[in-house]
């Protein structure tokens, strides 16, 4: 049996341990953030952070994870509140979502290396693939988290996830009366 914490839980996984790591997250603990993309590491769509470390979970085996920290994308903030999640959310850098939480533990995992870190240690580090192209987006949310993390900036509570339904939409009168089908389906 392996042993190792998940999102500050100790947990025991009855497998066999040469399972990746994404599927001990995926299908036995059901944190399904970490996404399979490709399956060699190549996208990132499965980081997560292993004791500070942004890591392809596609790659890694549990046993490798024996004793170690881990932190899903579910753990990482539960509010949605991290610099980094408010700042995707203001900056609109989602599309699709797919690969997002990738992306967003390789980014929470270098802002705790480096609270400042320049485009270029950016685009260095945060590999993961988007096949939207939010890449032009990504550069100025990380940024901008990095500001907010160091208490430079105050991102908006407006871009926070989640809308009230009673202020998106809300039940009117048809604008054009129903049609009379004189009883037929």
């Amino acid at each position: 049996m392996t042993r190792f914490t998940v999102n500050n839980q100790a947990v025991e996984y009855r497998l066999d341990p040469a399972t990746p790591l994404l599927w001990a997250l995926r299908d036995a603990s059901n944190l399904t953030g970490a996404k399979y993309g490709c399956g060699t590491g190549h996208c990132g769509a499965c980081t997560v952070d292993v004791d500070g470390r942004a890591v392809r979970s596609c790659r890694m085996t549990i046993a490798e994870a024996e004793g170690t920290v881990v932190t899903t994308i579910e753990g990482l903030s539960r509010e949605r509140e991290h610099p980094i999640q408010l700042a995707f959310l203001a900056d609109n850098v989602v599309q699709c979502g797919f690969c997002v939480p990738g992306i967003v533990m390789t980014a929470a995992a270098l802002l705790r290396r480096d609270p400042d870190p320049s485009e270029e240690t950016i685009r260095r580090t945060v590999t993961n693939l988007c096949r939207c192209g939010v890449y032009p987006r990504l550069v100025d949310a990380i940024r901008r988290a990095a500001r907010a993390q160091r208490g430079e900036e105050v991102i908006p509570a407006g871009a926070r996830a989640g809308i009230d339904p009673a202020d998106a939409a809300r039940t009117v009168p048809a604008l054009v009366p129903p049609r009379d089908t004189g009883g037929a389906p």
